[in-house]
């Protein structure tokens, strides 16, 4: 007997994974909760039926949504990562060695508990001592934070249930309060295949926001399309236009497999269809 995942990352595009096992489930108060064990992409995390991270391909998003932000900021000391409670990006903040503290909001425990159980790899960096876990409301935690965060990460999912306030513009300039003086912020913006309102939402909250502004892209391919973008803002440093020296020293102290400085610098070369989308 075959057992398949599927996931409608469109309403005409359907995704099917084959699985071994149902590793964990569970409907929490905010969404249902799984754990798969697959066939090719090892343990996977779904969250109400929608693929969030999988052990195959899981580096290259966490590593571009942590490293690009925290490489542009000249010396991150303290970072937020609303979300992404699977402690990805957690664990790649944590490879820079000026970084003293990272505060995960994750308004779900079930997703912290799971990952910890069955994504050890992924949910490592949860148990450095410089890892403080918070369990709460995002959107309320940033509204009343200022000026704290070198870097403010938000690792969401699709803007559905309770991720819907993370792309209003509202939260953006939060995020902006709660930054430092040379703060950076990132959020995942989605597919300019697939989601295009999303991704001009999260530019225009950036302009809005931000003194800087930029959209740059990565693969991930479990995503619908393969091709993601991320919106980047920015109180002083323009982030498109990282100092190729500096960005070459630092990155000799932080392992990865999907970043490096070379990357970093064509993720912001955007072809021509999404740049003219932007402009427009």
């Amino acid at each position: 007997m075959q057992l398949w995942f599927s996931e409608d990352q469109t309403r005409h595009i359907r995704i099917s994974v084959r699985i071994k096992a149902v590793l964990h489930r569970e409907t929490t108060p905010y969404q249902e909760v799984m754990i798969l064990d697959t066939v090719e992409l090892g343990r996977m995390l779904v969250l109400d039926d929608i693929i969030q991270v999988t052990e195959h391909d899981e580096f290259c998003y966490h590593e571009m949504m942590s490293h690009v932000p925290a490489f542009t900021h000249p010396r991150p000391r303290r970072a937020l990562v609303v979300g992404g409670g699977d402690g990805g990006c957690v664990r790649e903040l944590l490879k820079h060695p000026t970084i003293e503290q990272v505060d995960l909001c994750e308004i779900d425990e079930a997703v912290v508990r799971a990952c910890r159980q069955y994504l050890p790899e992924v949910a490592a960096g949860l148990d450095d001592p410089r890892c403080r876990i918070l369990i709460q409301d995002g959107i309320a935690y940033v509204k009343d934070c200022r000026d704290h965060y070198d870097v403010v990460v938000v690792d969401s999912t699709d803007p559905i249930g309770p991720a819907v306030g993370l792309f209003d513009e509202a939260f953006y300039r939060a995020a902006a309060r709660a930054l430092t003086a040379d703060g950076v912020f990132v959020a995942q913006t989605e597919s300019p295949f697939f989601f295009q309102d999303i991704l001009l939402r999260a530019r225009r909250n950036a302009e809005a926001s931000f003194a800087h502004a930029a959209l740059y892209w990565g693969v991930v391919p479990t995503y619908p399309g393969g091709f993601w973008t991320y919106t980047m803002g920015s109180k002083t440093v323009d982030p498109a236009r990282p100092d190729p020296e500096a960005l070459a020293r630092r990155a000799a102290a932080v392992k990865t497999r999907y970043w490096s400085p070379e990357v970093h610098r064509q993720a912001f070369v955007l072809p021509p269809f999404v740049r003219d989308l932007v402009a427009r």
